[in-house]
C-alpha cells in the first residue's frame, strides 16, 4: 500500500476492529465514504438534505443525535477544499458509555490506503466498515509451488502472512527400476506417472490460485530439474503460466520448500511485507545477540534510545497493548509518567490520583492517557526515527515477541553511563 507505512496501516486496522463492534441505541451512527473525485460542496449539500429528513424522526434523542452528528461531519468537511487523494471515510455518532446511562459523541476521520470506490451515506445502529476492511486487504497476493518428483506444496503469500494451503504426494517411483523390468519400460512407466502427477499439480494450482485466492504473481521452486520441466512443458493453466515471475532452486520441495522459497526469491518478492518484517527481525536478532550490537529491547531501553536520538528504527509487535499515563500536579506542575497494560489502566489511574506529589505534597492531579504505539510514533516523528510494526502471527514475529515485542536498532552505540543503562536490562525486564 504505497505511501502508508506499517504503523498507519496497523492503526487503521485497530480502529476498524473497534468500530465494527460498536452498537448505538438507535439508528444514529453515521458512516460516510467520499471518493476522491466527489466535490466537497456536493457532499455537504447531500448531508444538509439528510439533516432536513432527520427532522421527521419521532424519537427526540435519536433525532437530536443524528442531527448533531451530521452537523459535526459538515463542520469537518468544510476544512477541505477537495477530498484527499484517496478520498475520506468518516464515522460519527453517539456511543453508549459502558455502565452508565450516558452517550459519548465520537468522530473518526480516515484517509484510506486506497481510493474510496463509491460514495456511501448510511445512518444505522452500527458503523459500516466493510468497504474500509476491503481496502485494507493485500492486493499483491503471490502463489508458490514447491515441487519435485515426490511431492508438491502450494503456498499463499499476502502481506505479512504465509499460508501453506495444501500438500500432495506423487506416487511416482524412484529412479531405480524394479527387478525384472527393462530399463526402457521402467522409464516409460515413470514418465507416465510423472505426467499424471504434473497434471494433478496443475489442476490443484488452478483451483487454489485462480478460484480461491486470485493471485497476482507465481513462483515455482524445488530441487533438481522437475520444476523447469513442469513449467516449460506447459502443464499450468495459461493464466497462471503468464503470472510466473521466477523459477527458484531450493534444497527441499513441499512445505519446507515453500518456506525456503521466501529466502531464495527475495529479489522477486521485495515488495511483500512479510519479507520486509523478516529482514528487520533478522537484523535485530543479529545485533541483539552481539555483545556490542546495535540493538536494545525492553520498554525502558527502547524509550531511552528513542528519546536520546540513538534509535534508528523502533520495532513494535502488534501484540503490544499498553498505555502511557502522564500525571501533572495542578499545584506545582510536577510531572510523572507510568506505562501500564491497557487492561490495568483504570486501576493505575485510581492509584495515581491518590498519590502525593513528591515536590509539594499535593494530591490534586490532572492526567493524560495515550496509547504506547501512538506515543512512540509521535516521538519518533520529532526525532526522525522510523517505526515498524511486526506481526505476531508469523514465525519471526513470535521470535521477536520473546524479546518483549519492543526493540530498537541503533544509529550508534551510546557512550558511558547511557550505554551501560541500555545494555543492563535483560529479557526478564522486557515488555510482556
Amino acid at each position: 500500500m504505497p505511501g502508508y507505512n506499517s504503523v498507519a496501516i496497523y492503526k487503521i486496522r485497530r480502529l476498524v476492529s473497534e468500530l465494527e463492534n460498536v452498537r448505538g441505541r438507535g439508528t444514529e451512527l453515521i458512516s460516510l465514504y467520499v471518493p476522491p473525485n466527489r466535490p466537497i460542496h456536493d457532499v455537504i449539500n447531500t448531508l444538509r438534505e439528510e439533516y432536513s429528513t432527520a427532522s421527521n424522526i419521532k424519537s427526540d434523542t435519536t433525532r437530536n443525535n443524528v442531527q448533531d452528528a451530521l452537523t459535526k461531519i459538515m463542520q469537518r468537511l468544510k476544512l477541505y477544499r477537495r477530498p484527499p487523494p484517496n478520498g475520506l471515510a468518516v464515522f460519527c455518532g453517539a456511543i453508549p458509555t459502558p455502565g452508565k446511562d450516558l452517550e459519548e459523541f465520537v468522530l473518526y476521520e480516515i484517509e484510506p490506503p486506497k481510493p474510496v470506490p463509491t460514495f456511501l451515506y448510511r445512518c444505522d445502529d452500527h458503523f459500516h466498515v466493510d468497504i474500509l476492511k476491503d481496502m485494507l486487504k493485500e492486493t499483491e497476493v503471490v502463489g508458490i509451488i514447491s515441487l519435485d518428483s515426490s511431492e508438491a506444496s502450494f503456498g499463499i503469500l499476502a502481506g505479512n502472512s504465509l499460508q501453506i494451503v495444501q500438500n500432495i504426494t506423487s506416487g511416482v517411483g524412484g529412479k531405480h527400476r524394479q527387478g525384472g523390468q527393462s530399463a526402457r519400460r521402467f522409464e516409460r512407466l515413470r514418465e507416465v506417472e510423472l505426467n499424471d502427477f504434473f497434471t494433478r499439480v496443475a489442476d490443484h494450482a488452478a483451483k487454489i490460485f485462480i478460484d480461491q485466492h486470485q493471485i497476482k504473481k507465481l513462483v515455482i521452486s524445488g530441487p533438481g530439474p522437475n520444476k523447469e520441466d513442469f513449467y516449460k512443458q506447459g502443464y499450468l493453466d495459461y493464466r497462471l503460466q503468464n503470472m510466473v515471475v521466477g523459477i527458484v532452486d531450493t534444497s527441499y520441495a513441499g512445505d519446507e520448500g515453500v518456506r525456503e522459497t521466501l529466502e531464495r526469491a527475495a529479489d522477486l518478492l521485495r515488495d511483500i511485507r512479510l519479507l520486509e518484517e523478516k529482514s528487520l527481525v533478522e537484523e535485530f536478532l543479529k545485533e541483539a545477540g552481539s555483545p556490542n550490537g546495535l540493538a536494545v529491547y525492553g520498554l525502558k531501553n527502547v524509550l531511552s534510545a528513542l528519546l536520546s536520538g540513538a534509535a534508528d528504527k523502533v520495532l513494535i509487535s502488534d501484540g503490544v497493548n499498553m498505555r502511557r499515563l502522564e500525571f501533572v500536579c495542578n499545584k506545582c506542575g510536577y510531572t510523572s509518567e507510568k506505562f501500564v497494560e491497557s487492561k490495568d489502566e483504570a486501576g493505575a489511574l485510581a492509584a495515581g490520583s491518590q498519590e502525593r506529589c513528591p515536590s509539594c505534597g499535593s494530591s490534586d492531579w490532572s492526567y493524560k492517557s495515550m496509547d504506547l504505539i501512538d506515543y512512540i510514533e509521535e516521538k519518533a516523528q520529532e526525532l526522525g526515527t522510523d517505526v515498524e510494526m511486526i506481526s505476531s502471527a508469523t514465525e519471526h514475529g513470535q521470535m521477536f515477541k520473546s524479546f518483549g515485542g519492543l526493540g530498537a536498532l541503533l544509529r550508534y552505540r551510546a557512550q558511558g553511563s547511557i550505554h551501560e543503562q541500555l545494555q543492563a536490562q535483560d529479557r526478564g525486564q522486557a515488555v510482556g
